[in-house]
C-alpha cells in the first residue's frame, strides 16, 4: 500500500447506514476512510489503520464507545488519537461520560453535515498543530541531550 498523507478516520458504529451517511458526508473531502461495526474491532482497527481521527458511536456491540474511548486514551502509543463521540445520546449526564472516558468532542445525532465537516476539519488541525509541538519537543530535548541545557547568565 502506497503511503499516502491524507488524514484517516476511522468510522465506529454497528448501523451500517450510519456508517454510509457519514461516509457520504465526508465525500467532499480527501480523507483515507475506514470502518468498524463493534468496539473490539475498533480498537483492533486503531492499531493497524491508525486514524488521526476516530467517529465514535457510544451504542455498539462488545465494548460501548465509552469504553472503547476510555481504553484508547489510556493506551501509549494511541492515547493521542482524537476521538469524536457521533450519537443519539444528548442527555448531560451521557455528555459528562463521554468527557470523562476522554473524547475530545461530541456530537449528537441527527447529524447536521456542515457540523460534522467543521468539527472533522477543526480536529484535525488540532491534531497535526499536536502532532507538530510533540516533534518540536522531541527535536529540543534531542539538542538538549547532545550540547547540554542551556545555561542562563
Amino acid at each position: 500500500m502506497a503511503e499516502t498523507n491524507k488524514p484517516r478516520i476511522l468510522i465506529a458504529d454497528d448501523n451500517t447506514f450510519n456508517q454510509e451517511l457519514l461516509e457520504a458526508y465526508l465525500a467532499e473531502c480527501d480523507y483515507e476512510i475506514d470502518f468498524a461495526k463493534d468496539g473490539m474491532e475498533t480498537l483492533e482497527k486503531v492499531k493497524s489503520f491508525q486514524p488521526d481521527l476516530i467517529l465514535l458511536d457510544v451504542m455498539m456491540p462488545k465494548l460501548s464507545g465509552f469504553e472503547v474511548c476510555q481504553m484508547i486514551k489510556e493506551t501509549p502509543g494511541i492515547s493521542k488519537t482524537m476521538i469524536l463521540m457521533v450519537t443519539a445520546l444528548s442527555e448531560l449526564g451521557d455528555i459528562e461520560r463521554a468527557v470523562l472516558a476522554g473524547c475530545d468532542d461530541y456530537l449528537s445525532k441527527p447529524v447536521n453535515q456542515f457540523e460534522l465537516l467543521k468539527r472533522v476539519e477543526n480536529m484535525l488541525k488540532l491534531r497535526s498543530v499536536s502532532s507538530e509541538l510533540e516533534r518540536l519537543r522531541r527535536y529540543i530535548d534531542s539538542m538538549e541531550e547532545s550540547f547540554g541545557p542551556k545555561k542562563e547568565k
